[in-house]
């Protein structure tokens, strides 16, 4: 039989996270992050699950006041790179571009146009177009993404690029087009070939990308937009023949390809916008959090917030989940079906997301964790500053959110599942859009260390050992 402390129900607990609890409200109620932000070139927003209203509304929210008060740079976000470059170009008033950048966000071919052509992202869009207009072309805030799943939309971008810039290398981009044209433009298709041929046309897309990275070379950093975009598109060629000839194989290999694709692709970008640039990261709570505080390191999978930590220093990444207790998100049950409602089931017992509804049922909130070292805070020794948001009751035109919330970032309870899953959802719910089998689920590491359990093990303590 679960304690109350197991279930969240005990009495000292519950007072503890109501007394940690920040007013959550409106942008202004945003400043205790923010001066928790300070100086910090990177900050992390995650989401629990794609297509909820209120976790876009607050992005959004933080990311206007990142730009206007805190002059960050870019947003880099969970999309392909071809299709976002398209937005940055509407954002930022580059000729020819579209005006309202609902136009492009409707066009965009490979995510589930819900995910993007929404109420709350072309709001974000058409005010950073209105923002960008007073700047200088050279100061124009960008949007930009970091995936890596656009293989053929990528090659014939560097295509393009060849033919008008360098015609005398186009032959060799065309040997890596033509490797691939047998797989009628489906990756799946290409993944399942390499079983029969492991190497698939892993020889003809390095030759490309070692010949992109020679043109970047030979004239230094690439200072043009256009020729850094194709030196990008190689590299998510390069990404993506990888990752689809990973994935058939299973395991975390094809995972960390990906993470590790887009945390190179964030480092690219930050140098290609020069010294001082910040970058603000939209991606689901898998990615944005610290793989190293839940069952993912026991699988030897790494993520985004891991690698910007290990890369850059602890205190110059700022990782912000949000999440919620139940309520509704806009999602499918396969990849490419149509779009519909789809209720979140309650937050198993015992979890932090049914702690914090236990203690603030029907509420908004925001918790900030503290930066002292993990020895002093629960034993384990590691620095950072993490944060939490979670959304109350609402409904727009993109999702409806719980009536109260839990977060943390990333999620243990989903380790290793694809990040589309709705991580408060049991393992076999239908919230997940991408296809592929169930991964059973993952065992649960030890709780934190550094608790006298002959008291309440300090709810925090559980936070930060999960967001840390």
């Amino acid at each position: 039989m679960n304690t109350p402390a197991e279930t969240g129900t005990d009495p000292q607990e519950q007072l503890a996270i109501r007394r940690d609890a920040l007013e959550l409200s409106g942008p202004a109620s945003l400043d205790p992050l923010l001066e928790r932000i300070g100086d910090a070139p990177y900050v992390l927003l995650g989401e629990a699950s794609h297509g909820t209203a209120e976790f876009y509304r607050w992005r959004a929210a933080l990311t206007r006041r990142l730009i206007e008060e805190k002059g960050f740079s870019f947003v880099a976000v969970e999309g392909d790179w071809p299709d976002c470059l398209a937005v940055h170009c509407s954002v930022t008033g580059a000729q020819g571009a579209p005006h309202d950048p609902r136009a492009v966000l409707e066009g965009f071919a490979r995510w589930p146009r819900w995910m993007w052509a929404n109420t709350e992202v072309v709001d974000f869009t058409r005010w950073l177009r209105h923002h960008n207009d007073r700047l200088p072309a050279g100061d124009r805030v960008g949007f930009f993404g970091l995936d890596v799943y656009s293989l053929w939309e990528s090659l014939r971008a560097v295509l393009d690029h060849l033919s008008t810039h360098d015609p005398e290398r186009v032959a060799e981009a065309l040997e890596t087009y033509l490797c691939f044209e047998p797989y009628d433009q489906d990756p799946q298709e290409y993944a399942l070939a390499t079983r029969l041929v492991p190497s698939g046309c892993e020889s003809e897309v390095l030759s490309l990308l070692v010949e992109m990275r020679g043109r970047a070379e030979a004239t230094g950093t690439p200072a043009g937009l256009a020729e850094f975009a194709a030196r990008q598109n190689a590299e998510v060629l390069a990404g993506a023949e990888a990752y689809y000839r990973a994935m058939v194989r299973g395991g975390p290999e094809s995972w960390n390809i990906r993470d590790h694709h887009m945390a190179d692709t964030l480092d690219r970008l930050k140098e290609h916008h020069g010294p001082g640039a910040k970058a603000v990261v939209w991606e689901h709570n898998t990615h944005i959090g610290d793989a190293r505080a839940t069952d993912m390191a026991d699988a030897g999978m790494v993520n985004v917030g891991q690698l910007v930590r290990e890369r850059h220093g602890e205190d110059q990444a700022v990782l912000v989940g949000f999440g919620s207790y139940e309520g509704s998100v806009v999602a499918a049950d396969s990849w490419g079906a149509r779009h519909r409602v789809l209720t979140v089931p309650p937050a198993p017992e015992g979890s932090l997301e049914h702690r914090i509804h236990q203690a603030l049922p029907g509420q908004q909130a925001l918790f900030l964790f503290d930066r002292r070292p993990r020895s002093e805070a629960d034993g384990e020794g590691r620095t950072g500053r993490n944060t939490s948001a979670n959304t109350g009751p609402s409904v727009s035109s993109t999702a409806r959110a719980g009536s109260a919330g839990a977060t943390t970032s990333p999620p243990a309870s989903h380790a290793g599942t694809t990040p589309f899953c709705t991580w408060t959802a049991p393992p076999h719910s239908p919230l997940c859009t991408a296809p592929g089998p169930t991964p059973a689920q993952p065992k649960r590491r030890p709780g934190p260390r550094g608790c006298d359990h002959r008291e309440v093990c300090p709810w925090r303590a559980r936070a930060r050992a999960r967001l840390r």
